[in-house]
């Protein structure tokens, strides 16, 4: 087991950035995030309660700025989850999402590199850095598709296909943390992450689909489909995939340079009619929705292989659909407040 003290994590305002330092609560924490996030300062202050940190508001656009974090806190691990997320939103600006995602990440691996090395750098990467996947058999079983060939879901092995800006500024940055453990030999592990859904999550229309489907149901806000809701992703509850942040950096020898595919898996999957209708039956009331034409690159499928984690990291996940939405339901409903404003 690595030992360590000190875990600076980027965009540690998030929704994934408060689970994953309440998880490492123990430990000596400083958090970087410019809190341009909707929710960000109600997360640090519920984060408050709960552990001990430090907070830096740099941007990881500031080099300058973040490699004087670096240099001071001299971190045994950076979790770098600080991102544009959102694919309409880098469409429509391609050049801001390249500067956080892809430059952002360069930065946030040359202060290690230049400031504390030997520091694990753990990378919160995308499913999407697969592309369309338009080779991939889907046929429709029901009311949602399924892989025609690929039981498992889609392995670390499928070949790399960057589309939207997005894709492409995610995958950059992807390969440079994979890279950086070739040359630089930096302990780090990338994770092309599913649906992650949780507590504390702000979702809305382009991002954080389970969130926000459970907001906007809660507070009657009109929700509308693009596609005929029979799409299916894997999803996993935000606590799951921390714990496996833990496990890379417990076994960090072992799995040091490697990427993994992180999701709920075959297991967890969840088609946009079945959310509802689980919504449904935990509000007690029918959830009103409307279509709207497939958005461009709109996968009819996507789940992840996560047989590599569960060899690799001996990471299994705990929580199942049911149960998740039914925390996020609980945990939406008693905080409405948070969602006032539209």
């Amino acid at each position: 087991m690595t030992t360590m003290t000190r875990i600076l994590i980027t965009g540690g305002a998030g929704f994934i950035g408060i689970h994953t330092a309440n998880h490492f609560a123990k430990h000596e924490l400083l958090i970087v995030d410019n809190l341009s996030r909707r929710g960000a300062r109600s997360n640090l202050e519920w984060l408050k309660g709960r552990t001990n940190f430090s907070f830096s508001p740099t941007d990881i656009r500031n080099s300058a700025a973040l490699e004087e974090d670096v240099r001071k806190f001299k971190p045994d691990a950076v979790i770098h989850l600080a991102a544009q997320v959102a694919v309409t939103t880098s469409v429509q600006d391609p050049r801001t999402d390249f500067d956080i995602n892809a430059l952002g990440t360069f930065n946030v691996v040359e202060a290690v590199r230049n400031h504390a090395p030997g520091a694990i750098v753990l990378y919160a990467s995308t499913n999407k850095v697969y592309g369309g996947m338009d080779d991939v058999g889907v046929e429709l079983e029901g009311d949602r598709y399924r892989y025609s060939e690929l039981t498992h879901g889609v392995p670390e092995t499928y070949p790399l296909d960057f589309h939207s800006p997005y894709g492409c500024s995610k995958g950059a940055a992807d390969q440079y943390v994979r890279d950086y453990s070739r040359i630089y030999g930096m302990p780090s592990v990338v994770f092309r992450q599913s649906c992650i859904y949780g507590t504390h999550q702000y979702g809305i229309e382009d991002q954080g689909w389970i969130a926000w489907f459970t907001i906007a149901s809660t507070l009657g806000r009109p929700i509308t489909v693009y596609g005929d809701g029979k799409q299916v992703r894997d999803v996993l509850w935000a606590e799951d995939l921390v714990a496996a942040y833990g496990l890379a950096i417990d076994k960090i020898d072992e799995v040091k340079g490697q990427v993994f595919n992180i999701g709920g898996g075959p297991e967890r999957q969840l088609s946009l009619l079945e959310t509802f209708a689980e919504l449904s039956e935990l509000s007690g009331r029918k959830i009103d929705f409307s279509f709207a034409d497939w958005r461009p690159g709109d996968q009819k499928v996507f789940v992840a292989d996560t047989r590599k984690a569960q060899r690799s990291l001996g990471w299994t996940p705990t929580v199942d659909t049911r149960e998740g939405l039914r925390r996020l339901f609980s945990w939406v409903s008693e905080n409405k407040s948070l969602f006032a404003a539209p």
